[in-house]
């Protein structure tokens, strides 16, 4: 069994009393002590994850209220808050349910919308016990394919060809045993409910232009600078910069940095001091990455584009280095020492991004929207612009059919 957190911070007071007390044998240990004295004990359990999404039983109250509870935890009955804009996402997962079982179990929860959930406590403020100042979060995971009829036959249909796979792959071997037996009766038997779709409303899928590319290139002064390429004609359709992309919320990209600086400056000092320096990070950049995932998905299907192209994250270290020794070359020219300081400098003002977090959000929205995101090779010197457009036509290029 795994175990839990440590809510009573009774490993810290017993190195604290350790430490007090006793010499450590060596360096090491000396070293373990004051990561554990160091770190900021959390005082919320590890979070629950329900992989299956019939671990969930949805209903609704007397009040009319939608209401879950979770198999292993029937005693307890949660009623369901939650904002307008998600309401309806919570009354599919209640009818998706409801249908299967007035069907007596005719159709498959391999398309139900929900996909699994991880429920969680969400730390709040104030005194008291932990369960009256805390409070529960449940995150849902969807699969937004399957809220129009359309899309869930494209996963009916995907999900039918790797069943129909299986069973092909199990019946060619010979002698099977009882259990692999019972094995492909499950699976011919799950192929039969996957015929049945729910009746969901009807939207067309997002039909875009293989030969139109959105490439996304990722820097440290420019977060993100985006062109859309037409690769037949090798032309550029259209291009925006970061000022463009946020419009009017350009200023929050500037509030970021200024955050993230400051809880650098505090970290240092609290490093230095041998506090306790987990600072954690503003939720601003977050919501930054949402607001441009979000233009960059809607100038996709402005221009038809058929993928979205974004590079490599493990090349953004390189592409992020070379970016600030270019414009220190550029500041100090012929002075090694001047561009070193320069460099330093510069890293401190404009800190770096979390290019990773950017990533997720943009392959999320685009997913939403049925945009598919590849990934290419991003030029680590030139301007903005050419970097996205070499980072498009690199994708394509490198697309099987093209090899072949």
């Amino acid at each position: 069994m795994p175990k839990g957190r440590d809510l009573t911070n009774g490993k810290w007071l017993e190195t604290l009393f350790t430490a007090t007390t006793t010499f450590p044998e060596d360096n090491a240990e000396a070293k373990r002590w004051q990561d554990i004295l160091l770190t900021r004990p959390s005082s919320l359990p590890f979070p629950l994850v329900f992989e299956t999404n019939e671990d969930m039983v949805w209903s609704k109250n007397q009040k009319g209220r939608l209401c879950v509870h979770f198999n292993g935890l029937s005693d307890l009955n949660f009623e369901v808050y939650c904002d307008n804009r998600q309401l309806h996402w919570f009354q599919r997962f209640l009818e998706d349910q409801q249908t299967k079982r007035q069907s007596k179990s005719q159709y498959s929860s391999g398309l139900f919308t929900l996909r699994n959930t991880h429920l969680s406590w969400q730390k709040g403020e104030g005194k008291g016990e932990p369960w009256n100042v805390n409070r529960l979060s449940l995150y849902c995971c969807v699969d937004n394919r399957l809220w129009t009829s359309e899309g869930t036959e494209q996963v009916r249909q995907e999900k039918a060809d790797e069943i129909t796979k299986i069973i092909s792959v199990m019946k060619q071997k010979s002698g099977l045993r009882d259990t692999q037996k019972a094995f492909i009766q499950r699976k011919e038997s799950t192929l039969n409910r996957m015929n049945n779709s729910f009746e969901r409303p009807s939207q067309p899928l997002y039909q875009g232009q293989s030969h139109i590319l959105v490439g996304v290139s990722l820097g440290l002064e420019k977060p993100a600078t985006v062109v859309v390429v037409d690769v037949i004609a090798n032309k550029v359709l259209a291009s925006r910069s970061i000022r463009q992309l946020l419009g009017d919320n350009y200023e929050l990209l500037n509030r970021q940095r200024r955050q993230q600086r400051l809880l650098s400056q505090e970290r240092h000092k609290a490093q230095k001091s041998f506090s306790p320096n987990e600072f954690g990070s503003c939720e601003l950049g977050e919501y930054v990455d949402r607001l441009l995932a979000k233009e960059i998905v809607a100038i996709a299907q402005t221009y038809k584009a058929g993928s979205i192209v974004l590079p490599k994250l493990g090349d953004m270290r390189e592409i992020v280095q070379t970016e600030i020794q270019a414009i220190a070359e550029a500041k100090c020219p012929g002075y090694i020492e001047g561009q070193q300081k320069y460099a330093k400098r510069y890293r401190v003002n404009v800190h770096s991004w979390s290019y990773g977090r950017l990533i997720q959000s943009i392959q999320s929205k685009a997913t939403q929207t049925g945009i598919v995101i590849e990934e290419g090779q991003q030029p680590v010197r030139g301007s903005p612009e050419y970097k996205a457009k070499e980072l498009a036509l690199s994708a394509y290029h490198l697309r099987p059919n093209r090899r072949s």
